[in-house]
């Protein structure tokens, strides 16, 4: 498995400089309007009460309501969905431990709307298809409101100006809920590079590997698997890419600059639509495997992949490679030191679940745990759940930074960076593979803060 690795990044990294002879595809920045200034590090005053609109009650939007019922601080005031059934169990989720009835929006296309103009809201969260994330937050923000909105956030470049835009207006927080960042490995993985152990980090790999044969029917109106038959390039790639960006300090001392994608033919794509709709799709866009190779400002390299439509196994292909060190994640969780730390572990002797047990990983890793990891968290997060408890993590940081007045762990940008990569490896792949410049969506920021680090209340 590694040789295939080093053999594509081989061909990717020889298509990027073949390409770059005959030059990149440039991407406009747009200049930011008068009187507007970027929102990194924005603060707001602090909320003791986040006072929370649901917009979108499916399978995301319902485990979340269930999330803030435990959640200190978080307070459902409104819930809505196309479907009065959707919100009648979102509704009973809420009271059922004991908190007052939620105002409800339902039956229109845009009932949103009205939620959004209520005056005891603060955040709109928003959980809806992809098609309506983008307009939802920007009429939220309008109206005042800070919003977190599903992955992916935006879909375009147009869409995602629009919400830095309106963000840095504003000045309200606009967050993408990104929620691979919070899983148990990548926050001891990051602290672990952020304390050195893997030396310099100069190349991260990220992936979404997932078969959704036993999901697509449970899309409202087949909404997923319309947009991947209408849409090539990587449409699904915060997953893979959230981690390692926090990992290399993406806008905050580095930057992306250039990308470029291949892709796989539509082999499994139509006949899975097919099969749904029972209606051929000859001009399905989306192939089965997409894969996008990323330079930075520092000279560092990402590779990002997409499948979700072939039967491998799960997993997001997490991994770090450093000058001293190197991390991994999928099949088994991995790690290889240039120096002895506690135990042998080189690129000979690697420690891994098969090689050591649960208490060595453990020493391994102690001493670096990350700090907004408490053990009452961490408890917290295996009993409520969420893909493994990291759904909790991210909707408790999410309140714990609004009720102390702390920057996100995710801003706008982020949302911006990792967005970029669907309209951008689709414009890479329909111009022959050629190299597509990535914009700074900063603005000139990116240097502004040095590293990545969570924001703790004092």
């Amino acid at each position: 498995m590694k040789n295939r690795t080093f053999v594509f990044l081989f061909l990717l990294l020889m298509t990027l400089a073949a390409c770059g002879r005959s030059g990149a595809i440039e991407t406009s920045v747009p200049p930011r309007p008068a009187g507007q200034e970027d929102v990194i590090g924005l603060t707001v005053p602090a909320m003791d009460t986040v006072r929370i609109g649901v917009v979108g009650l499916g399978m995301r939007g319902s485990g979340a309501v269930r999330r803030f019922c435990y959640i200190p601080g978080a307070k459902v005031t409104a819930l809505c969905d196309l479907r009065q059934e959707a919100v009648d169990r979102g509704q009973q989720t809420w009271t059922k431990y004991g908190n007052t009835p939620a105002r409800e929006y339902a039956g229109s296309a845009d009932a949103w709307k009205q939620l959004c103009e209520q005056e005891d809201i603060d955040l709109v969260y928003i959980c809806t298809d992809w098609l309506t994330h983008t307009p939802i937050a920007l009429y939220a923000m309008e109206c005042g409101k800070h919003v977190a909105i599903e992955v992916p956030a935006a879909l375009d470049m147009e869409q995602i100006w629009a919400l830095i835009d309106k963000a840095e207006q504003k000045r309200l927080h606009c967050m993408m809920l990104e929620n691979c960042i919070y899983d148990f490995f990548e926050l001891n993985t990051l602290q672990m590079a952020q304390d050195g152990m893997f030396g310099e980090i100069v190349h991260a790999q990220g992936a979404y590997h997932h078969n959704l044969d036993p999901f697509w029917g449970e899309y409202w109106n087949n909404w997923r698997l319309d947009y991947n038959s209408k849409h090539r390039g990587d449409v699904y790639p915060t997953h893979g890419i959230g981690p390692v960006c926090q990992a290399l300090d993406i806008h905050r001392g580095d930057r992306m600059t250039r990308l470029v994608s291949m892709d796989t033919k539509p082999f499994n794509g139509p006949k899975i639509m097919e099969k749904l709709t029972g209606k051929p799709c000859p001009d399905f866009a989306n192939g089965d495997q997409t894969n996008t190779l990323i330079s930075t400002q520092n000279g560092k390299t990402m590779l990002i992949q997409h499948d979700v439509m072939t039967p491998r196994p799960y997993d997001r292909l997490y991994q770090l490679v450093g000058t001293d060190g190197y991390a991994g994640k999928y099949p088994t969780k991995i790690y290889c030191l240039r120096e002895e730390i506690k135990e042998k572990v080189d690129a000979h002797h690697i420690a891994d679940e098969k090689s050591y047990t649960g208490e060595e990983l453990k020493a391994l890793q102690e001493g670096h745990s990350s700090p907004i990891l408490t053990e009452e968290l961490e408890a917290l997060a295996k009993k409520v759940g969420g893909h493994g408890g990291m759904d909790l993590i991210m909707d408790y940081r999410l309140i714990y930074c609004l009720r102390n007045g702390l920057p996100l762990d995710m801003d706008v940008y982020d949302l911006a960076e990792w967005c970029c990569l669907s309209p951008l490896s689709k414009l890479s792949l329909e111009n022959g593979n050629r190299p597509v410049e990535i914009p700074d969506f900063t603005r000139g920021g990116w240097q502004k803060v040095q590293g990545f680090r969570f924001s703790l209340a004092e």
